[in-house]
């Protein structure tokens, strides 16, 4: 562990630092049910691991564009993005690469066989309820993808009374966005309906510096439109069926080549999700849920003729058993079966796959003990079986005050495009092999404080990838040009800091990351990964009126492997104000980059300019 805190400078000053943060609802916070950390119901107070709530509340005063902005501006990731909002976005977990980060959508997992991790710009937030964030590696409760963490987005649900939300905006680079929900309930089954869209001219999203490829300075603007439905019946006494169908659409322009100036390229993304489950408390000690999911990541550009289509089937048994107070087993029987349609495949059935698993978890908790044991074996149709474990425990030294630790370990299944390509191994050649799966081993450790008004939390980690994938140089496969490879390691390592409460009426919120995210094998940071990221959120109601404002900040990066391209660091300063109307009608201005700083997250794409938004939003009881 000495070699994690190696990465940090001063880390006792950056804590009295955030001792000064806040939230005015950090005991309500800790009473909320959150499901992420252990795949089953149990409050963010007993929670052993790194995990980070974002609600509603905290969405809707944001106002931002998709849940990669959200989860950059609450601190619970690097975000990396290529241009406007309908570009090509990467998020890094704790320093770990975009596809070492499991997304689910109500349970449904998000992934690309083709490139390798959720397609983070087709993920909406307007339909969004909840976002948990759990890092550090989870694949003994998962299996693949969760190397770095996992991120678990929960849409919109119904309440009781049958009630709308409908908000309108209007806001610079010609910016439009309406969307709309109805939710409520008819004797035994409840509904939640959503509908969104948004349209904007957006801005030039490319630079013209050396060795850019694509500069052509004209405005890259998007369309996006989004739609839920929710519907769930009390089939009896503890039995519950829940069917969700979510469909989102993007049509976004980029510059595909300043040799072509005329010709409007884009791409169009659709995203879809399906959900049906059914969940039954056959006893009080006993609980099951047995739930089918189906995801599709379609992706096109055009008039350049790429078409990649993902499909992902997910049958899953989950459930859980109390055995005594203080001491419950975990249970998960899961199929996964990952598809691609794409044109690059040239093997002849290696468009499929599928993974067979079984997993189990002991949660054991007595007086100031909390200890947690969880273990899961997957057996893929490509490369064979992976086991994985994970270890956490918990002291509470005072009231209030606990130390946490963990250990375990994670992997990532090769992606389909990857093994059945041109640039995949080409296994008619003597002593090539198939592409092992990717594994981090993860060692962490934690303190946790919090009173009724304020909360604090440090977690310093140090997590080695090793069987990186990377494009090398040919000789494995049948392209000249060059081959996917299992031949780099990974070490990330650092502090991760948060805090809350409350000064003089003022909700505070901050985190801080010192990190050290580096290729093993040479020393040098990871591509686009800064070394120092700090956030820091406030908000007050004064009357009518709340305001609030945000600072996300992040060091230098470098844009590529050899650490030769460097990308300044940056501040950025939003703010917002809500005011009410009526008790069912609120007014709200937000004022992103207020100070309109222009920044870059890759090596010759501009970031969003200053960009001022005007909403009103109506939510009346029907």
């Amino acid at each position: 562990m000495s070699h994690a805190l190696l990465a940090v400078r001063r880390p006792l000053l950056a804590l009295s630092v955030l001792a000064l943060a806040a939230s005015a609802h950090a005991q309500n916070k800790l009473d909320t049910v959150v499901t992420t950390a252990t795949r089953t119901p149990q409050r963010l107070s007993e929670v052993l691991a790194d995990l980070t709530v974002i609600t509603r509340a905290d969405i809707e005063r944001q106002a931002v564009s998709s849940v990669a902005d959200l989860l950059r501006n609450n601190g619970c990731a690097e975000m990396v993005r290529n241009g406007g909002a309908s570009a090509t976005t990467s998020l890094f977990l704790r320093g770990a690469d975009s596809r070492h980060t499991l997304v689910l959508v109500d349970g449904v997992r998000m992934d690309s066989q083709s490139t390798g991790g959720a397609s983070w710009q087709g993920i909406p937030v307007s339909q969004v309820e909840r976002v948990e964030v759990l890092k550090g590696p989870a694949s003994a409760i998962y299996g693949s993808d969760a190397v770095g963490g996992v991120v678990q987005i929960f849409t919109r649900k119904a309440g009781g009374q049958t009630s709308a939300d409908i908000g309108i905006a209007r806001g610079t680079q010609a910016t439009y966005k309406a969307d709309g929900g109805l939710f409520g309930s008819l004797g035994v089954v409840d509904f939640a309906f959503t509908l969104a869209g948004e349209e904007s001219d957006g801005f030039n999203s490319t630079l013209d510096v050396p060795g850019s490829f694509s500069y052509i300075p004209d405005r890259d603007g998007w369309r996006k439109y989004q739609g839920t439905a929710r519907l769930g019946a009390d089939l009896a006494p503890g039995h519950r069926a829940e069917l969700i169908l979510i469909r989102n659409h993007i049509n976004g322009q980029y510059d595909a080549s300043k040799s072509r100036p005329l010709v409007d390229d884009h791409t169009v993304q659709d995203t879809d999700a399906t959900r049906l489950a059914w969940t039954a408390q056959w006893s009080p000690a006993l609980q099951t849920q047995l739930s089918y999911g189906q995801s599709r990541d379609r992706y096109e550009t055009s008039p350049s003729p790429y078409l990649t289509i993902t499909k992902v089937k997910n049958l899953a048994l989950t459930g859980s058993y109390k055995i005594a107070a203080g001491q419950q087993v975990n249970f998960q029987g899961e199929r996964i079966e990952d598809e691609l349609e794409n044109s690059g495949l040239v093997t002849a059935g290696v468009g499929k796959r599928h993974r067979n698993a079984v997993g189990a978890g002991y949660l054991f908790s007595a007086g100031p003990w909390s200890l947690q044991a969880h273990a899961r074996h997957d057996d893929d149709s490509q490369f064979g079986g992976v086991d994985t474990g994970t270890l956490l425990a918990g002291y509470e030294i005072t009231p209030g005050l606990r130390v946490v630790g963990s250990v375990g370990n994670a992997f990532r299944a090769p992606t389909i495009y990857q093994q059945g390509t041109v640039y995949g191994p080409d296994l008619s050649k003597p002593g090539v092999k198939p592409l092992e799966a990717e594994r981090g081993r993860n060692v962490e450790f934690g303190l946790k404080w919090n009173d009724a008004r304020s909360e604090l939390s440090a977690t310093a980690y140090r997590n080695r990838v090793s069987n990186l994938i990377i494009f090398g140089a040919a000789g494995t496969c049948q392209s000249a040009f060059g081959c996917y490879q299992n031949v780099s390691q990974a070490k990330l390592q650092g502090l991760s800091l948060a805090g809350a409460t409350q000064v003089v009426g003022v909700n505070l919120r901050a985190t801080m990351d010192f990190q050290k995210p580096t290729d093993a094998s040479t020393g040098l940071l990871l591509a686009r990964r800064a070394k120092r990221l700090a956030t820091l959120n406030a908000d007050t109601a004064l009357g009518n009126w709340v305001l609030g404002a945000g600072v996300q900040a992040s060091g230098p990066r470098f844009d590529n492997a050899a650490n030769t391209r460097r990308l300044g660091g940056y501040g950025l300063v939003n703010l917002n104000a809500q005011y009410a109307l009526s008790r069912d009608l609120k007014l709200q201005l937000n004022l992103d980059n207020a100070f309109d700083r222009e920044t870059s997250t890759a090596y010759g794409y501009a970031s969003a300019p200053r960009t001022a938004l005007v909403s009103l939003r109506w939510s009346p009881k029907l």
